[in-house]
């Protein structure tokens, strides 16, 4: 899954058009010709959504065969002759064509409306997947790799000598540099690993669980909520497990045994066989690790990171529990007082817990009633349309881009959009994006960016196109009603379309390096830094209007907004912490009771009992789709993106182009081919610090939370 690299909207509680508004006048003034970039985008989206099933199979053995072949070339080299040219060249020029064809195949999996054909891609990626270890295990490769690196290579340039390392550094973490019969475990090992890990995935994918209520069952939900869902032929209502079904639920519904009823089927998702699938993963992975030389697999993955090893990375997260620690039992005593007040209005016995049914519908209560927000007029303020348009537009802004909308042109759904991204100072066209922004059936269920193509130079000096898409899950329109979005939602548009531009804007030489291919806990560092823009009055005022009359929010609702970013933050941080901990627990054993390590961390550090006979692990998909022992990036980046944030953009202006263009200099065209640390310490002029993180958190150095009523 790594090839992929799924981006995920970290935070799970977050988790019809509206009229023409000034704003968009503005986005449409900078929009060039549609007919221009459909011409230019048949010329370098080489991408096609139209593949059959025999297709999908055909072109998979073709690209296996294509990229062996050149993998055969340079094993069969003598050692003595080997080259640049001939063996690094060869190789990237390998791994440019086998990216820029491989998402083609793999990719309809998560999107296409059609089962067979996901059924197609999900065995194209199981093959191309146990490709990818056969390659990785070429011993031969490796050998002639290490050979010319044994030259005297003085002319090569820095991306060059990274790309020559770290096929270096792969290889003997591959265990190329052992015996053969190690290298044969860990390769047949490898291979199960990634088919498991498919199969973990493609059942989330494949779920179409949903619970059946009345209306009065769903009381306190909205009816732009009620009118999204379907009806029984009893006039009952559809509730799927759907993050649009799920979370406005879990927030708003009065009635505590609908949510209970919710939760329960919300973590049982594929409990019998993902449960088994991810304890088989977690001995798999723990014997490579053993094989490799490392004590457990969370070492393994986290050389290659920031963090290095499990030890930084549990005091990290235990520096964080402890400051954040008496915040959070402070916000459990004030959810308690309120659910005790709510048991007393409605002659209801008060158990003295929180549930986990409890958590989103109190944590919604204390925005309502410690800051006033009011969720259903607010929501009313963020048709999908208009948060689109204002969105693309401060992007643009901020990166000196230009964004036009590519018509006629072919998707995999009638619902998707095709962009085109162009640098609004050279007008030269720099990537293209897809929006694919509501639920269907079979469909990737949470929010991410799938890099499709790869933005490089090549060996040629010819800048490859880029192409991204952007996946989420936004409540579909319906008659009378445009979608409307919640703030949190907004806020995952941003997260999502962060990472979008680090795919666009990447300008390295090698594939190996395009986009968002750097340390799995930077990775998000972009992405989290972006979020920002949502709690901004500027901002907010661009990317809202109200569907039926283009006003824009009123004051005193977006300044009660803004307040109650501070809302819940221990509780939320400290189920970060938990899953972080569940994550690192998992990976630092040989074996694991996984919804037992879950129901630990929980009750231990958030005083939230796991619900008795479920399995929230079992639907926890970044186990199984590449942040396997490397969660806690969530948490590590968003130290480093708060950095970022508060040290230059909200000291020199959010609107900054300067250090926009500052930024898409420093972090976003680097991709991976500079290290993290080294990326931060150029915009930041310094060693990078927590400070801002306290300080968007809302927190001060002794742990106290500040008043934000």
């Amino acid at each position: 899954m790594f090839s992929l690299r799924i981006l995920v909207c970290p935070t799970l509680f977050r988790v019809a058009g509206s009229k023409p508004i000034l704003r968009m006048t503005l986005l449409n003034q900078r929009l060039i010709s549609a007919t221009t970039c459909s011409q230019a985008a048949d010329s370098r989206n080489a991408l096609r959504w139209d593949l059959t099933t025999d297709q999908i199979k055909s072109m998979t053995d073709s690209l296996i065969q294509r990229i062996k072949q050149v993998y055969d070339n340079i094993g069969s080299l003598d050692i003595e002759k080997v080259s640049i040219d001939n063996t690094l060249n060869a190789l990237a020029s390998a791994k440019l064509e086998y990216a820029s064809s491989r998402h083609v195949l793999d990719f309809p999996q998560y999107v296409s409306p059609c089962k067979e054909v996901r059924s197609a891609s999900t065995e194209a990626d199981k093959r191309l997947s146990k490709f990818d270890v056969e390659t990785s295990m070429r011993e031969d490769i490796f050998k002639r790799v290490l050979a010319l690196q044994e030259q005297q290579l003085d002319n090569l340039m820095p991306e060059a000598k990274r790309f020559l390392d770290r096929q270096i550094t792969l290889g003997k973490r591959n265990g190329l540099h052992l015996s053969k019969d190690i290298q044969e475990e860990v390769e047949r090992i490898s291979k199960l690993i990634s088919e498991l890990s498919i199969d973990f995935n493609q059942n989330l994918n494949e779920d179409n669980t949903y619970l059946v209520f009345s209306e009065r069952e769903l009381g306190g939900l909205a009816d732009s909520y009620l009118n999204s869902l379907e009806k029984t032929v009893d006039g009952r209502f559809k509730v799927t497990l759907a993050y649009p079904h799920y979370f406005p639920l879990m927030k708003r519904c009065h009635l505590a045994e609908t949510r209970r009823k919710t939760e329960i089927a919300f973590h049982s998702r594929c409990k019998e066989v993902n449960t088994a699938i991810l304890e088989r993963l977690i001995k798999l992975r723990a014997k490579v690790a053993n094989l490799l030389g490392f004590n457990n697999h969370a070492n393994y993955v986290l050389e290659m990171n920031m963090a290095k090893n499990a030890t930084n990375v549990a005091c990290f997260l235990d520096e964080f529990y402890e400051k954040l620690k008496p915040v959070g039992e402070k916000e459990r005593k004030y959810i308690l007082a309120l659910k005790k007040r709510d048991c007393l209005m409605r002659g209801q016995t008060f158990d003295g817990l929180i549930n986990a049914w409890d958590l989103p519908y109190y944590m919604n209560q204390v925005e309502q009633v410690k800051f006033a927000v009011d969720k259903d007029k607010l929501i009313q303020y963020f048709p999908l349309k208009v948060v689109t348009a204002g969105l693309l537009s401060i992007y643009q802004d901020l990166l000196g881009l230009t964004f036009s909308q590519i018509k006629h042109t072919h998707v995999w759904h009638e619902s998707v959009s095709l962009y085109s991204v162009m640098d609004t100072a050279t007008g030269e066209e720099i990537g293209q994006f897809y929006l694919d922004l509501h639920p269907r059936e079979g469909k990737y269920g949470h929010a991410a960016c799938f890099g499709l193509q790869p933005g490089c130079l090549g060996l040629d000096g010819k800048r490859r196109l880029p192409v991204a898409a952007m996946v989420a899950n936004f409540t579909k329109p319906t008659k009378g009603w445009p979608s409307l979005l919640q703030h949190h939602e907004v806020e995952t548009y941003f997260h999502e379309f962060g990472h979008v531009m680090h795919e666009l804007c990447s300008k390295t030489t090698y594939s190996e390096f395009s986009g968002t291919l750097v340390e799995t806990d930077f990775v998000e560092v972009p992405s989290q830094m972006l979020e920002n823009w949502v709690w901004e009055k500027e901002p907010l005022r661009r990317m809202s209007r109200h569907y039926k009359d283009d006003s824009p929010i009123p004051d005193n609702l977006l300044n009660k907004l803004i307040a109650s970013r501070v809302a819940n933050t221990g509780l939320m941080n400290l189920r970060q912490i938990v899953l972080s901990k569940v994550d690192q627990s998992l990976h630092t054993q040989a074996h694991s009771d996984a919804a037992g390590v879950f129901a630990k961390h929980c009750q231990d550090i958030l005083g939230v009992p796991a619900t008795q006979g479920t399995n929230m692990t079992a639907s926890f998909s970044h186990l199984a789709g590449g942040y396997d022992g490397q969660y806690y990036g969530y948490l590590w980046s968003e130290v480093y993106s708060m950095d970022i944030f508060f040290s230059r953009f909200k000291k020199e202006g959010i609107m900054n182009p300067k250090v926009g263009k500052e930024y898409r200099q420093a972090i976003l065209e680097a991709g991976g081919s500079v290290d993290g640390m080294e990326m931060l310490k150029s915009f930041l002029g310094r060693e990078p610090c927590q400070d801002a993180f306290f300080q968007c958190k809302g927190l001060i150095k002794s742990g106290e939370i500040q008043n934000g009523t």
